[in-house]
């Protein structure tokens, strides 16, 4: 069994930080690559930014130069630095890895959604 455990979050002012993290845990026999994806209220879940195991990393162009992916293979974690946050970045932001278990079975994990939300 595998799973997601995010941390972080919460309210904070135009411009702005917060910091996510997640960390997964359980039968994982290896994580090619961890993510974080967004959902605005009444809007689709979609990609913000992913790093491979090899760190190779892709950030949406919306918050490019704002947000920073990190990773720690060793832990297998993966956190967000958020910067000069935007009202529009309100949504849950969910964590997502795309791995292996011990038992051979190869997909895409969440974890349960931590709310961000920027306003004054």
């Amino acid at each position: 069994q595998v799973q997601l455990v995010e941390s972080g979050g919460g309210l904070v002012q135009p411009g702005g930080s917060l910091r996510l993290s997640c960390a997964a845990s359980g039968s994982i026999a290896n994580i090619y690559s961890m993510g974080w994806y967004r959902q605005a209220p009444g809007k689709q879940r979609d990609l913000v930014t992913t790093i491979s195991s090899g760190r190779s990393i892709y950030y949406v162009d919306s918050v490019k130069g704002r947000f920073t992916i990190s990773r720690d293979n060793a832990k297998n974690t993966v956190s967000l630095q958020m910067d000069s946050l935007k009202p529009e970045d309100t949504a849950v932001y969910f964590c997502q890895a795309h791995l292996k278990t011990e038992r051979g079975s190869r997909g895409d994990y969440w974890g349960q959604g931590t709310q961000v939300t920027v306003s004054s």
